[in-house]
């Protein structure tokens, strides 16, 4: 059995979508869709899409977003309650792993001691992938001063496998450039990945529709991680709508076991007792 199938008590017949709990850290939740909170027309649409989504760990972008930071400006936290959600602080756009490090301690002082933290350190501006060197760097220190590190990272199952090491809550590899949507480009190193740790694995980054998702939760991730594919939608609540139910149908497809593959066809029913010999 593998390691996200027997995270779940009950056999896979008897599971139901709220009894398959995912753990992280030092915390348990019933969703595997993890949602951010930028590039929305506005905060009423945020907070709808999110809620439509029904996540219950909401990133957001500390360098970026008004949690408390400027008091006379809106502030995230009115429509995105810690109170309902678990919020998950990120160091998007930090280049270095001291930056980084200083922006997850200030969330949380903003958070009031909240250590659970997604922690990306990126390589360049264009193409936006990750500086495993610097992520490394950064993850050390975080891991050591008290913090629950969710790292983002590239599709390295070595680099993974370190990072997890040295004590990374969750691992988080992209399908492909952020904001791309160009879906999971890698499926075979991602499946070396899950298939090596003891942590959750989950997709951050390329996620372009609702296949995308799904094909993410059949490979074995435990979750996945979008906000462009949600918020570049035409509808982006129906589109949180499509997100949800895509996690759970590709979870549900994971753990019941998928038929083998076959060069050939093979017959759906007997090739016996026909009515008409």
């Amino acid at each position: 059995m593998s390691k996200a199938q027997s995270s779940v008590a009950q056999t896979p017949s008897q599971t139901t979508l709220t009894s398959d709990s995912f753990v992280v850290g030092s915390r348990t939740f019933s969703s595997r869709l993890l949602v951010g909170t930028g590039k929305y027309k506005d905060l009423t649409q945020t907070a709808d899409a999110i809620a439509a989504s029904e996540a219950q760990i909401v990133t957001v972008a500390i360098r970026r977003t008004n949690i408390g930071q400027n008091s006379d400006e809106p502030n995230l936290l009115d429509v995105i309650s810690p109170d309902k959600y678990t919020i998950l602080p990120n160091t998007a756009g930090c280049f270095d792993a001291d930056s980084a490090i200083r922006t997850c301690k200030l969330a949380r002082e903003l958070l009031g001691g909240h250590n659970l933290v997604k922690l990306e350190v990126l390589g360049d501006e264009k193409s936006l992938y990750p500086n495993v060197t610097e992520t490394l760097k950064a993850a050390r220190v975080l891991i050591d001063d008290g913090f629950e590190v969710m790292v983002y990272t590239s599709d390295d199952p070595i680099v993974a496998k370190e990072l997890e090491s040295m004590g990374c809550v969750a691992i988080m590899p992209l399908g492909s450039l952020i904001g791309s949507g160009l879906g999971l480009l890698n499926r075979h190193t991602l499946s070396l990945i899950i298939e090596n740790a003891n942590v959750p694995v989950l997709v951050d980054a390329g996620v372009g529709t609702a296949s995308d998702a799904a094909i993410a939760m059949e490979l074995g991730c435990d979750g996945v991680l979008m906000n462009s594919a949600i918020a570049y939608a035409e509808h982006p609540v129906l589109m949180a709508q499509a997100m949800k139910h895509a996690v759970w149908a590709g979870r549900m497809a994971f753990m019941a076991g998928r038929m083998p593959m076959r060069k050939m066809a093979t017959a759906s029913s007997p090739q016996t007792g026909y009515f008409f010999q």
